[in-house]
């Protein structure tokens, strides 16, 4: 381990961290000292990030679990207690775009999955996590979205960009309420980046709900159009859980090289 071991002792649950901005953050806490618990649904891309972890000198524990079953992510939390005595730092990250399509064309049940995952799943994920980060106080993180916060034209994402903007009002919500307990909260809102979460994303009809939009060239300012990468998200992530930003909280950041700017 060569890195800043800044966060030697400490104990982090990432959530989604099988792939994408989860992965890239579970690497990055553990390779500046972190133990790291790695939670998502899929065991075969959860064992990869927990095998990277340990063959780089770190500490993994491998966690399966659904974050909007409340009875599971108890269970989660648990073996965590169990395991490292300790939580310092919550990267409630796992979620989903769900269906996008029109409003009228959307279903209720569609409607309710992305609900429970990606708001409930963060309800939960931040509950249970509570009575360990009491003990000596901690950080938490939730991943967000530009959708929903500074962007408002994405054609039928309105079931996504209503979770999104739900994180950061939970956000600021709790950074009040714990902050009493030494327990920081913030929420990280990324624009385009490299991910996989657009492959399981399902779009119909979008050109019903789809108004006439024109941007300027160039969608992302700051790389001349090149969406953005998991590590530039853990980076960010990095910072926030670590002590160098011991007086933020209920703070959303965005990560999109300017391109809310040029879309909100």
């Amino acid at each position: 381990m060569t890195q800043n071991q800044e966060l030697t002792g400490k104990v982090a649950l990432v959530t989604g961290a099988g792939s994408g901005i989860g992965k890239a953050t579970a690497l990055l806490l553990a390779r500046h000292g972190a133990k790291l618990a790695v939670l998502g649904r899929t065991e075969k891309e959860l064992k990869e990030t927990a095998d990277e972890i340990e063959q780089a000198g770190g500490e993994a524990l491998l966690l399966l679990a659904d974050i909007s079953d409340a009875a599971e992510m108890k269970e989660v939390y648990g073996k965590v207690e169990q395991t490292w005595g300790r939580l310092d730092i919550v990267f409630a990250n796992a979620g989903i775009n769900g269906v996008w399509a029109p409003i009228e064309d959307l279903e209720p049940e569609e409607w309710d999955k992305t609900m429970n995952i990606n708001l409930r799943g963060t309800f939960l994920t931040v509950k249970y996590a509570i009575p360990m980060l009491k003990k000596q106080g901690g950080s938490i993180i939730i991943t967000s979205s530009v959708n929903g916060t500074r962007i408002f034209s994405n054609a039928g994402a309105t079931a996504y960009s209503t979770t999104k903007a739900g994180q950061v009002a939970f956000t600021q919500m709790a950074a009040l309420e714990l902050a009493k307990h030494r327990i920081r909260v913030n929420v990280v809102c990324p624009g385009a980046i490299e991910t996989a979460i657009n492959d399981s994303t399902e779009k119909r009809h979008l050109e019903e709900a789809q108004e006439p939009v024109e941007f300027p060239e160039g969608v992302i300012p700051l790389t001349d159009g090149k969406p953005g990468s998991s590590e530039q998200v853990a980076e960010t992530v990095l910072f926030l859980a670590s002590d160098r930003a011991s007086h933020i909280t209920g703070t959303p950041m965005w990560i999109d090289g300017g391109e809310s700017l040029l879309m909100g």
